[in-house]
């Protein structure tokens, strides 16, 4: 009921708020409170707060906490306020207690007052000295600023209320709200005025202000529902008494004594609403209002009921006990008596039970025209909804762009359309009998209505005039379609095989050849001669195909066919084939060109093959020759070893001379393998089987010249022989059964066997390490002569063998490690330097061996 709480409370006709808002500056700027004066507020706005909230069952205890959530101070506002707030928030969180204060701070504000630093987290806080000002300024905006006394208002006005009432009192002198209060006669003053029934004023002393005060506070909180809002003690220890707290508790005291003129200035305000008979054209409207009335039955006629009752109950009592006492009876001022108000209230009740009765029919007709226009609109909107679109989709042309599959697919989505839209005349003709009926029923909305109901009728026949233009032209593309599908099917017939024709002649024309004669060449240039016979006939079937696709073409464009005509039986189209075809005519001069190429290249290798081979058949018997004659000079038995070392010199000559015909050859090589030419038929020779052999021949020699020149010096050192030689060459060869030139252990042991020796495991064992000093298994001819010439020399050879180590050693009667290294072949060399002592002799130095030991030892003179 917001219109009517506004009229109520804030329309008090009493000017603008300028002076409200001056002196709530002035009060704003006194916030540092004294220690008295906070105790007082505390106590005193607590209690007012409480004498409100009592109402809805609760209150609060202390006040800088109890409303740090904002929801109690929000319910305060409605009780006060008789208006609704917007929804709290029911968080516990410190942002949701914000958003609460917030609420309540942005209503009052709302209500003309001017908040200056007070924030909604000061309260939030617990700010006492934030939060006490704020409820300050609740009072003054809701029990103060409203009181009116002959043109003053709000402090003004309250005081001079005060002056008036007190006026005729002895010893009262009102001039503030301070120091004029302390001795307690005013508050007593005030109550004797109204009800003079409850204090005897003659009796009371201006110097027991303690009895005064306390009288008056219990006697206003008994019997006229004024809570104790101050101590008697605080008022009179304090020099000067909190300003706030006392208006605020005389502000109650107005609020109860004026109850008779509010009463009857709320029954004049009302009364005018409530036999306003203008009609609303919505039923938002006219529940608007309802809810407005609901809110005056529920929230505002109650207090006043009660506010009523306890005048006439207050004034019956007080004309009682005036009578009992012999007193006059009370007489309120004209206008405002008790036959008044009940007059006011009488015109009140009758004016809201027609009220009421009003809104009701009002409300039942608005319900009829609304559901019907309700229906009116569902049903327009569920056809608009059906109907929006289709226009636009029966005008499309899409069946131009459409395959034959798509157009058959159209066709039966557009029957299904037909069948929907013969189902949607009986709507068409329901929508604009309810716009006939709302007409007649004279809707407030008719205009509107009438307008939507021909925009549908006038869109129902443009549909039905679009789908018959559209059946006809999909029916016409059908037609088209199906002889662009045969052509289609015929295409992909002759296409499929023609194109796997091209594909095959390309990856022949393309094909890497690897031939290797000749013959193999001339083969392969004949098939494709036979090959480029056959293309007259394949252009002829090429043009016949592309003639199918250009009919369709022609078809296409003669009715306007827009599609993108793809051929459902064949993936092949009229550019791959013109593509490929283009590629086997550039294919085939370039396949005839590799192939005259490729049959000089193989004149050219066969050139080669044979200069090769005539070579290589010369060089590979030559160095198979030269090997014999060197194997058989190195096993020779007659003749001397000068002598073989003679011829093997020349054998050595020949071939070192020999040596250009095998670089020619390489030569002769390397041209081939740049040629890729890898067999040769006119040869079993390889390059790499010419290389080996000349490898070997070079080995074989450079070897064999090294032996014979070993064995003279074995020969000179030892004094052997050529006899000796001869015979030890012979046995050797006999012996060398696998002839590599050396015998293993078994070919060695028979050999010693054959020559009378009575060879224990042990003996032969000593004379192996003699023989094969690195355990190789082997027993060369050099290791053979050397054991043999130890075997048959004189008796004096220890001591031709110790002259030797003494040669080796420039006299000295040691040798050294290193000497013998120089000296003497390595195995040799090594096998001394293993058995060899060292030398215990004088002037020996270190590392020094004792050959002469060794020597006596090895021919076994000594027990070394």
């Amino acid at each position: 009921m917001t219109q009517i709480e506004m009229t109520v409370h804030y329309d008090n006709g009493f000017g603008d708020e300028e002076d409200y808002m001056i002196q709530e500056d002035e009060w704003d700027r006194d916030m540092l409170l004294d220690p008295a004066w906070e105790k007082q507020q505390r106590k005193t706005f607590t209690a007012w707060c409480n004498s409100h909230l009592r109402k809805a069952e609760t209150q609060i205890e202390n006040i800088e906490d109890d409303f740090r959530n904002g929801l109690k101070l929000m319910l305060l506002l409605e009780i006060i306020s008789g208006e609704r707030l917007p929804k709290p928030d029911r968080g516990k969180m410190r942002f949701h207690k914000i958003a609460n204060v917030n609420k309540a701070l942005d209503f009052i504000t709302s209500k003309g007052v001017k908040l200056v630093s007070i924030g909604a987290e000061e309260i939030v806080d617990g700010n006492v000295k934030m939060t006490l000002g704020m409820i300050w300024t609740i009072i003054l905006r809701f029990a103060i600023q409203d009181i009116s006394v002959e043109e003053t208002s709000a402090k003004e006005g309250l005081l001079l209320w005060c002056q008036r009432k007190t006026a005729p009192y002895r010893n009262v002198n009102v001039q503030n709200f301070h120091i004029s209060w302390k001795d307690g006669l005013a508050f007593c003053a005030l109550i004797h005025r109204h009800r003079p029934d409850l204090i005897d004023y003659a009796k009371l002393n201006k110097d027991d202000p303690m009895g005064n005060l306390n009288l008056a506070f219990e006697i206003a909180e008994k019997h006229l529902d004024i809570p104790k809002m101050l101590d008697a003690e605080d008022i009179i220890n304090t020099p000067k008494p909190d300003e706030r707290a006392i208006m605020t508790y005389v502000s109650c005291f107005y609020h109860a004594f004026a109850g008779a003129e509010q009463l009857l200035e709320w029954i004049r305000r009302t009364t005018p609403w409530l036999e306003n008979r203008a009609a609303e054209k919505t039923m938002v409207e006219m529940q608007r209002k309802l809810e407005d009335f609901r809110d005056y039955r529920r929230m505002h006629k109650p207090p006043k009921v009660q506010e009523k009752c306890q005048l006439e109950i207050s004034f019956n009592t007080l004309q009682t006990k005036l009578r009992i006492s012999n007193r006059p009876a009370f007489m309120p001022s004209e206008g405002k008596m008790v036959s008044d108000i009940a007059s006011a209230w009488q015109g009140l009740e009758g004016a809201e039970k027609g009220y009421e009765e009003w809104l009701l029919t009002e409300i039942r007709r608005l319900e009829r025209l609304d559901h019907l226009a309700e229906k009116f609109c569902q049903k327009a909107t569920t056809h608009e909804t059906w109907a929006s679109g289709k226009e636009l989709i029966l005008s499309q042309k899409d069946y131009e762009t459409a395959t034959l599959t798509e157009v058959r697919a159209l066709l039966r989505k557009h029957e299904a359309f037909e069948s929907d839209l013969a189902a949607h005349q009986d709507r068409v003709e329901q929508i604009a009998a309810i716009a006939q009926e709302l007409n007649e029923l004279d809707y407030h909305g008719v205009a509107s209505v009438n307008k939507r109901c021909q925009s549908i009728c006038d869109l129902w026949d443009q549909l039905g005039t679009l789908t018959q233009k559209r059946r006809e032209a999909l029916e016409r593309t059908e037609k088209l379609l199906e002889t662009i599908d045969q052509l289609f099917l015929e295409f992909a017939k002759r296409s499929a095989p023609f194109n796997n024709w091209m594909e095959g002649a390309m990856e022949d024309l393309q094909d890497m050849f690897i031939v290797h004669t000749i013959d193999e060449v001339q083969s392969l240039i004949s098939a494709h001669e036979q090959f480029k016979a056959t293309l007259p006939e394949a252009d002829g079937e090429r043009q016949a195909i592309l003639g199918i696709h250009n009919e369709v073409q022609k078809i296409s464009q003669s009715y306007g066919i827009k599609a993108n005509l793809l051929n459902l039986y064949s993936t092949i189209t009229t550019e791959e084939l013109l593509a490929k075809w283009d590629k086997v005519k550039k294919l085939v001069p370039q396949r005839e060109g590799s192939l005259q190429e490729e049959l000089a290249r193989q004149h050219t290798n066969e050139r080669l093959r044979r200069l090769f081979a005539t070579q290589a058949n010369l060089i590979g018997p030559w160095i198979q020759t030269r090997m014999e004659e060197i194997g058989h000079c190195s096993l020779e038995v007659g003749g001397t070893l000068e002598d073989q070392m003679t011829q093997l010199k020349q054998f050595e000559h020949i071939i070192v001379t020999y040596k250009p015909n095998i670089d020619k050859l390489e030569g002769d090589h390397q041209h081939i393998q740049e040629s890729l030419v890898f067999d040769n038929k006119h040869t079993n020779y390889t390059m790499e089987h010419i290389r080996v052999g000349w490898e070997l021949l070079l080995t074989t020699i450079a070897r064999t010249i090294n032996e014979i020149e070993t064995q003279i010096l074995t020969r000179d050192a030892k004094g052997i022989s050529q006899e000796q030689m001869h015979e030890f060459r012979s046995s050797f060869n006999h012996f060398d059964r696998k002839k590599h030139g050396a015998m293993d252990t078994d070919d060695f042991r028979a050999c010693l066997i054959s020559m009378g020796y009575d060879l224990g495991e042990v003996e032969f064992a000593r004379i192996m390490m003699l023989v094969d000093p690195s355990a190789t298994g082997m027993v060369s001819f050099q290791s053979f002569i050397d054991f043999m010439t130890r075997e048959t020399a004189d008796t004096d050879t220890a001591e031709q063998v110790v002259a030797s180590f003494r040669i080796l050693a420039a006299d000295k009667p040691y040798i050294l490690v290193e000497e013998l290294r120089r000296e003497l072949p390595p195995d040799q060399a090594e096998y001394c330097i293993l058995r060899m002592p060292s030398y215990s002799g004088p002037g020996g130095s270190a590392g020094a061996l004792d050959y002469t030991a060794f020597s006596t030892a090895l021919y076994g003179e000594s027990d070394l």
